[in-house]
């Protein structure tokens, strides 16, 4: 960690300069802002017609959103049937305008048609491997339908890696495909109990470095890499193009900054893996739930890394946008790469807001409010 640390200074010398060659923009205010609140918008994507499909976890619905008109029709319900979902968690477009919903509550994906109506469904939880557990949470899918993820599970506890392959699963086939291999965040592992009825708990070094991907709607992957931060597009054939490292100066860390990181958990992942008599049985939700956890119980370090977790997208014009780590309560800062992976625009949104997605000339964004619902807002993307 401390050979890191002094690599990110040392490239954080140049950065005024950088900075000064492009081009720097702020979006003031929305072009419209949905009409109702949502519990929590986990995913969202835009569909043909200008529509959002918008996927609510907490609020436990799915909808079709027209935020110029402020209306929304409900897909499905909530239940264990074949047109219900118990935890709509995301969403992504596949092919024909259809798109394949994560059902967490129910543990399985679930492919929609461009009319709503729900089609195959398949488990989250498959067999890797070696007979190994493999949890499927797709993070992408692309024009010919191949799904995107990053493994979880398929390992002793004590042998954490240090990153983790970037999979491409042909839905039709079955058939995976590696593309790359990001850096994961540091971990903390602790067991009690015994042989019988073992506890193993895992929880993350805080805003620790780990690298952030997304995948262009032709399949290419695009890594945004913490070390020294640049972005590399990986393409199907194996071809990488490279971009240029970015000068930055990093976020020291303050008190402020680690509370918004303790109450981002509060949304959190769960993820449960029970085994009685010989049967597995796994499950998800959103929401950790229970106390907070104590700011001071953790290990933290002097500096954010440069990316935001995950904070990296592929408009559908082929940028990367790429949320950089500010100061608690800033506002948002987002870097955008070209297909070359070099720095063409640095755009800033108004603080409080949280993006949720991108569509055609558009940015979707969410402000929360003091009861803790979110507003869903679309901006015009500027020109890059």
């Amino acid at each position: 960690m401390i050979g890191r640390l002094v690599a990110v200074i040392w490239i954080a010398l140049g950065a005024n300069a950088l900075c000064a060659q492009v081009p720097e923009r702020r979006l003031e205010r929305p072009d419209v802002t949905f009409a109702d609140a949502f519990s929590l918008v986990g995913g969202l994507r835009e569909l043909s017609d200008g529509r959002v499909m918008v996927a609510d976890p907490l609020g436990q619905v799915l909808v079709i959103a027209d935020l110029e008109a402020g209306s929304a029709d409900t897909i499905g319900g909530v239940g264990q049937g074949p047109e219900e979902y118990r935890q709509p968690d995301a969403v992504f477009p596949l092919p024909g305008d259809s798109t394949l919903l994560v059902d967490l509550g129910n543990a399985r994906l679930t492919v929609i048609g461009p009319d709503g109506g729900f089609g195959a469904t398949m488990p989250i939880a498959q067999n890797g491997p070696a007979g190994r557990l493999l949890l499927v949470l797709p993070r992408a899918a692309d024009s010919e339908g191949g799904v995107y993820f990053q493994p979880l599970g398929g390992g002793p506890v004590a042998q954490l890696p240090d990153s983790a392959p970037v999979v491409r699963w042909d839905r039709g086939s079955g058939a995976m495909d590696t593309l790359a291999r990001v850096a994961l965040p540091e971990m903390k592992v602790s067991t009690s109990g015994g042989p019988s009825d073992r506890s193993v708990a895992m929880r993350p070094v805080p805003l620790s470095y780990e690298d952030a991907w997304a995948v262009a709607w032709d399949g290419r992957v695009v890594t945004a890499r913490s070390a020294d931060y640049h972005v590399e597009w990986i393409h199907r054939d194996g071809k990488i193009v490279r971009g240029q490292a970015v000068s930055y100066e990093p976020v020291k860390l303050r008190r402020a900054d680690k509370e918004e990181w303790v109450e981002s958990l509060g949304n959190g992942l769960r993820v449960g893996i029970e085994v009685q008599n010989g049967e597995r049985r796994v499950s998800f939700g959103r929401g950790v739930g229970g106390s907070t956890p104590d700011i001071d119980g953790f290990d933290w370090p002097d500096v954010k890394p440069p990316f935001v977790a995950r904070g990296v997208s592929v408009d559908p014009e082929g940028y990367v946008w790429v949320q950089r780590h500010v100061p608690a309560g800033e506002a948002v800062h987002l870097d955008v790469f070209d297909e070359a992976g070099n720095l063409k625009a640095m755009i800033e949104l108004p603080t409080g807001r949280g993006i949720v997605g991108f569509g055609r000339g558009a940015i979707y964004a969410t402000r929360t409010d003091e009861l803790g619902l979110q507003w869903l807002e679309r901006y015009s993307r500027p020109a890059i």
